[in-house]
């Protein structure tokens, strides 16, 4: 930059006039109307290439010492974004083309090595991150109880066992021509670090591609609902719903996972639009299924009926709440504590009415 700065203003052979457009002389500084154009092509460049180098939620939510700085350096680029388009009128039309090019393929690289299809070709997709895509979804209620909290379960997609195991298949294979299988498989890694944006495009193809792919239904109502878009999240997990329980309750472990999960995730998205009668209905689905043996569905069926014993609560059924805390206590001791309040909820309301009675 500083020897390109150097050649223009000591007139190097062939700066004056090797331009192009409204630049032809490389050696002058920005002047006119369109002298304003790379200042701010300079400038906007600069803001946009930041805003992609630091878009991770780390930035978002410091939670160590690293963190923070990283946060208050990327408020440092931030403010450089105005001085930056002031310096663009200090220097001459070539060091600005010299900057805006620069600064255009580096934006390029960025969106590029972004891109799954990419990262799949050079064999950067994390390993580990195929296992397992672990997330909390946030706040279940739009009044939590006060007995019980809100509670809803950490839950895991595994990535389907496809041709594309092995990240050194992946780049054999152009993403347009993935079934939705393997669009699934090369989706989860993006979940499991947090990074929706990316997973959606590919989730959209597989439901594009099927239509009626019920584990692209359930993982794409799940982004939605983690991104708070409730309306459009109970679509897609009453529509996977629907196909799971078409012909009754399915014995798949792997499908019954899927409709456990879909109910628990549809109820939670209705009680947070306020509609709690069809909240409930959908926790009800799961407490009308019987126990699965298997032990992780196991985990997710009790998580279901803890979230409807919840609902119950809060709707003053504290008795029926009551009912299902104990099967839930008998798998999870850690939740007695919710059973003994409702109990003792309970004992209160039958001594007063014997003191009425009196």
């Amino acid at each position: 930059m500083i020897s390109i700065r150097k050649m223009s203003l000591n007139g190097h052979p062939g700066f004056d006039c090797g331009g192009a457009l409204w630049f032809q002389n490389l050696t002058e500084l920005s002047h006119g109307y369109l002298g304003f154009i790379f200042p701010f092509l300079i400038a906007g460049l600069h803001y946009i290439n930041v805003q992609i180098s630091f878009g991770k939620p780390v930035v978002a939510e410091a939670r160590n010492i690293f963190e923070l700085l990283a946060k208050y350096y990327k408020r440092y680029l931030d403010f450089l974004t105005v001085p930056l388009a002031f310096v663009g009128f200090c220097i001459p039309q070539g060091s600005q083309l010299y900057w805006v090019t620069n600064s255009s393929f580096t934006l390029i690289q960025q969106i590029t090595l972004r891109h799954p299809a990419v990262l799949a070709m050079l064999r950067l997709q994390d390993k580990n991150s195929q296992k397992v895509a672990i997330e909390k979804i946030g706040a279940s209620k739009t009044a939590p109880s006060p007995g019980i909290q809100d509670n809803i379960p950490i839950e895991a997609f595994s990535a389907e066992k496809s041709s594309l195991n092995s990240p050194e298949k992946w780049h054999r294979i152009p993403i347009e021509e993935m079934s939705p299988k393997e669009l699934i498989a090369l989706a989860v890694p993006f979940l499991s670090s947090n990074d929706k944006e990316s997973a959606i495009p590919l989730l959209k193809l597989a439901l594009d591609k099927d239509p009626e792919y019920v584990r692209a239904l359930v993982l794409m109502g799940r982004i939605l609902l983690l991104k708070h878009a409730n309306e459009e999240a109970i679509e897609y997990f009453e529509c996977a719903i629907s196909k799971l329980s078409f012909a009754g309750y399915p014995t798949d472990a792997e499908e019954l996972d899927l409709l456990i999960l879909s109910s628990q995730w549809a109820g939670v998205a209705c009680e947070r639009q306020g509609k709690r009668s069809e909240g409930r209905t959908h926790f009800e689905r799961i407490a009308n299924m019987e126990e699965p043996e298997d032990p992780t569905s196991k985990g997710y069926y009790f998580d279901g009926l803890l979230l409807l014993a919840s609902t119950l609560f809060d709707a003053g059924q504290k008795a029926e709440a009551a009912k299902y805390l104990r099967l839930v206590v008998v798998h999870k001791p850690a939740y007695k504590k919710f059973l003994d309040q409702c109990e003792q909820d309970d004992d209160i309301a039958s001594d007063l009415a014997r003191r009425r009675d009196y």
